[in-house]
């Protein structure tokens, strides 16, 4: 009786498996181009070559897949790899899937994901900013931006309404060593100390068909051994980002601010305002033009340096996978700042630069 019994639990079993709706996707970017800036070195020098970072886009390729478990509820992962495309070497810390490698559960509650992830501050970021992670962007100010993402997390994403609710907890949020700005070596989850390598990144957005708004907070601490200089369980690196967009008619108008406050040894300050536009002139043919300003303080409340940027975009779509794209940026520069124009790039110190890069991007 027993084996009749164990035999049609596993034929219910198999059937199951065998008829739940399933699927694996297969994607990617591969965005590539020439660029050039000046001034990339003290004496006035210029580069000219292969973008080293990023195009329009970071190339990637990776895996999607979900099942319906029924009821209203799904499980899902992602695997999704960062690469260069110049040299086939791997991005954010040289993980082999330093993107995304998460697994989850969703329904019509929310989502809860396990892994390494997105933190909310990408979330805040993607519709206001209009330039996105592209070589001339906010990222020039702020490294992390483009690499907001946790190791060992948890997440929580909810959409109601048009609200959006989010949330992320990493019990050690960066486990691959000093390899580039998506790798700080800070791997955490010690015994006998909870603080360190800890990150916690909370959202609240709203999103209608002609406009929406967002906030986010994110709080990464340090840890012994990690890059400096959040080397200590006791240093922290903050960032609030408030921002939103309107649509009318063909055209997306964002802005935001970005404060980030680093409170290690001695005290730093950074504030980011962006404004700009994407005006679609046809369903081919893009334009995107933005302008940041960047504000550095220190301890003493006054400003070291500023810079400003201004970009400008043109792309047009050969086909529904295929673009080609050119991106034109200046930095304005402070007597002591060296903020350069294009993400991985130098520049001296005080000086103005002008970057231009034309690219190629395909999607798979």
């Amino acid at each position: 009786m027993r084996m009749k019994w164990s035999a049609a639990v596993l034929l219910a079993t198999a059937t199951g498996l065998a008829y739940g709706q399933s699927s694996v996707m297969l994607y990617g970017i591969i965005d590539t181009g020439i660029s050039y800036y000046n001034h990339a070195t003290a004496n006035g020098g210029t580069f000219v070559g292969m973008a080293s970072l990023t195009g329009r886009l970071p190339s990637r390729w990776g895996l999607r897949g979900t099942e319906d478990l029924g009821g209203g509820f799904k499980t899902f992962f992602v695997l999704e790899n960062g690469f260069q495309p110049g040299n086939g070497t791997l991005n954010y810390g040289g993980r082999l899937f330093g993107i995304q490698s998460n697994v989850g559960i969703s329904s019509d509650y929310g989502s809860i994901t396990l892994g390494r992830q997105l933190g909310m501050s990408m979330y805040a970021l993607m519709n206001a900013d209009v330039i996105g992670p592209s070589i001339h962007s906010l990222s020039v100010f702020d490294s992390y931006l483009p690499n907001a993402r946790s190791d060992n997390a948890i997440g929580y994403l909810g959409k109601f309404h048009g609200f959006t609710v989010g949330g992320t907890y990493s019990f050690g949020r960066d486990a691959a060593g000093p390899a580039g700005p998506g790798a700080t070596n800070c791997p955490g989850q010690v015994p006998g100390n909870m603080l360190a390598c800890r990150q916690y990144t909370a959202l609240l957005a709203y999103d209608s068909t002609s406009f929406g708004v967002a906030a986010s907070y994110d709080v990464q601490r340090g840890g012994t051994g990690a890059t400096p200089p959040l080397n200590r369980s006791a240093y922290t690196d903050t960032h609030n980002i408030v921002d939103g967009y309107v649509v009318l008619g063909l055209t997306k108008v964002g802005f935001g601010w970005i404060r980030n406050n680093l409170a290690v040894a001695t005290h730093l300050q950074t504030d980011i305002f962006f404004a700009g536009a994407t005006y679609y002139a046809t369903p081919a043919l893009i334009f995107d033009a933005q302008g940041v300003r960047y504000l550095q303080r220190g301890g003493d409340g006054k400003k070291d340096a500023t810079s400003t940027l201004l970009i400008g975009r043109a792309s047009y779509l050969l086909s529904k996978r295929t673009m080609v794209y050119t991106s034109v940026g200046y930095m304005f520069n402070s007597a002591q700042a060296a903020n350069a124009v294009a993400a991985g790039g130098t520049v001296g110190v005080g000086m103005n630069q002008l970057g231009v890069m034309a690219g190629l991007q395909q999607k798979f």
